[in-house]
């Protein structure tokens, strides 16, 4: 007998899997290949007390993943909104984020930025400034610290399905254990010599805060590659250019050097911030 389930967690090749009737089976894919994610529907077979074989996935509304030339790595599936968590220490990519956001713009998925540790009073100012693009573009950015005031984060994840992504070392597991008691997601601090996180969560779980309103929490990123993405995809993931799309002398011109470009034009009026385009033109390097 087929049961329905959501994948609650990702270990390499083994699932947890939830069943609608709440309980939870070990899975193993049928096959050699896995691609399955955390928030996957997927019909499981018993194979054994507590364990299952899953059979069956569902089709996914979105899928979040990441991509280079040798391989992908999928993150969430089924997902409405992509939590981005950064940090006022250690430093965070802005570019990182860039990409971040132009995932979520391919899959139609709501962002929303989270600005952590700001009890690091002396520090907050440079990391706004550092969000401010986004900001403008109108994506919502929430100030916070995970281990004060976490709670100011529950009402953006009601009735959505979250991801939440990051580097290492920007708190996501601290946030997840606030808002889920008994998580016991694992922390560490951050290594100040190399200002930058260490490496504690090692595979995506799923959270449960009530009936509409669920979160996943995904191991720290440092590089997000969007080899998937075409070049035209990637344009429409930037909203700033959306509007310049079309306006360029040339109808296949690639925001670059060409004459006339409007992309190009808007950023030398100060219209796009310099470091959107550079991140516009590192994705568009990648695509080939």
């Amino acid at each position: 007998m087929k049961l329905a389930g959501t994948i609650v967690a990702a270990h390499g090749r083994q699932y947890r899997v939830e069943l609608t009737s709440g309980e939870t089976l070990l899975c193993f894919p049928r096959g050699k290949k896995s691609e399955l994610a955390c928030g996957d529907q997927v019909g499981v077979q018993r194979s054994g007390d507590a364990q299952g074989v899953i059979v069956s996935v569902d089709p996914r509304r979105t899928l979040l993943y990441r991509s280079n030339d040798f391989k992908q790595k999928l993150i969430a599936a089924n997902v409405t909104q992509i939590v981005i968590v950064v940090a006022t220490e250690p430093s965070f990519s802005d570019e990182l984020v860039s990409r971040c956001m132009v995932a979520a713009e391919s899959q139609d998925i709501k962002a929303l930025i989270v600005l952590n540790k700001c009890d690091l009073s002396e520090r907050v100012a440079p990391a706004v400034l550092a969000l401010a693009p986004f900001e403008k573009l109108g994506y919502p950015l929430l100030r916070l610290s995970a281990r004060a005031d976490a709670e100011a984060l529950r009402p953006y994840l009601s009735g959505q399905t979250s991801v939440l992504v990051g580097q290492s070392g920007m708190g996501k597991s601290t946030l997840t254990n606030a808002l889920v008691p008994g998580a016991q997601a694992p922390t560490r601090e951050i290594s100040a010599a190399l200002d930058c996180g260490k490496h504690t969560t090692t595979h995506a779980t799923l959270y449960r805060l009530d009936a509409s309103s669920v979160f996943i929490d995904s191991p720290g990123l440092q590089e997000f590659g969007l080899r998937h993405l075409s070049s035209g995809a990637i344009e429409l993931g930037f909203p700033e250019f959306r509007l310049l799309l079309g306006q360029c002398r040339f109808r296949n011109c690639r925001h670059d050097r060409e004459p006339d470009c409007a992309v190009h034009s808007a950023v030398q009026r100060g219209d796009i911030d310099p470091r959107r385009y550079a991140a516009f033109r590192s994705l568009c390097a990648e695509a080939g």
